[in-house]
């Protein structure tokens, strides 16, 4: 299989990434351990504010399945299992979390040179049907993503988009919210090398008649520290450095500062993963 236009999400994800990624302004700690029989075990707690969030995550591989399972402090057990490629380009993905009995969904992926396509279903007697769809190539991709509720016999959801893809550049362009909000993304690289790259998201909302426009940038210092930054029209400016200080394990530090609030204090987000 070639590389084709890829699923809905992945319009206007390289900005999204550059813009939004690895930035928080909480404290993190995920630690991953593997037993003897390759079981992936891993750990995780999240401080917001007075609140401590954790959970814990199981993932066993066999062959072309993968069985994710996850306790969090809220007494909820998520389960996932996903079968990849069990025909050319298909993946097959369960989903449900206990106790709500409404959780369970069945999704469908397929990729082609010049499709993507995503479906789900939930198991419910009335279930919310999702479909997208993506047409073009690995330079022009044109796509929409729906939902219908047929409890309520309504859409939920109708967004579209269209991307295109040169070596260098991604330039992208939505329409959400049944039509309600409109975004337009850029995406360059300008230097390999370095990763250092660019990247701008304009939003309008109709209902508000309201304009917001983030830029960002990024930069490796060296092969294993990244800084980044960004900047919207609101006067909020955030910026953050992430070091691999050894493979697979990130130590992150975020900082975000209001120009227009200035009396009030810079948020601070530390994050550290380890895996071995």
């Amino acid at each position: 299989m070639g590389k084709g236009p890829g699923l809905y999400s992945e319009i206007g994800k390289k900005a999204r990434d550059l813009l939004y990624k690895d930035y928080h302004s909480d404290q993190k700690f995920i630690l991953t351990t593997y037993t003897s029989t390759g079981v992936a075990i891993t750990s995780s707690g999240t401080k917001k504010g007075d609140l401590f969030l954790a959970d814990v995550t199981t993932q066993l591989k066999n062959k072309n399945v993968t069985t994710d399972i996850k306790v969090d402090t809220n007494s909820n057990l998520s389960t996932t299992i996903t079968v990849d490629e069990a025909a050319p380009g298909l993946k097959t993905i369960f989903s449900c979390i206990f106790p709500d009995q409404r959780s369970g969904k069945v999704e469908l992926q397929y990729l082609h040179d010049y499709a993507g396509i995503s479906s789900s279903i939930g198991l419910t007697a009335t279930p919310i049907v999702n479909f997208s769809g993506v047409l073009g190539n690995e330079t022009f991709a044109l796509g929409t993503d729906v939902a219908f509720d047929t409890a309520t016999s309504k859409l939920t959801k109708c967004n579209a988009g269209f991307s295109f893809t040169t070596s260098d550049l991604i330039a992208a362009a939505t329409v959400n919210d049944k039509g309600n909000t409109l975004t337009a993304s850029y995406y360059h690289t300008v230097s390999p090398l370095t990763r250092t790259s660019v990247g701008a998201e304009l939003s309008h909302s109709l209902s508000t008649n309201e304009n917001t426009l983030t830029i960002g940038t990024q930069h490796s210092l060296d092969p294993l520290t990244t800084v980044k930054g960004r900047l919207n029209n609101f006067g909020k400016a955030s910026a953050l450095i992430q070091h691999e200080w050894r493979p697979k394990s990130l130590f992150t530090l975020c900082g975000e500062v209001d120009a227009r609030a200035i009396e009030k204090s810079a948020k601070v987000g530390l994050s550290v993963a380890l895996k071995p």
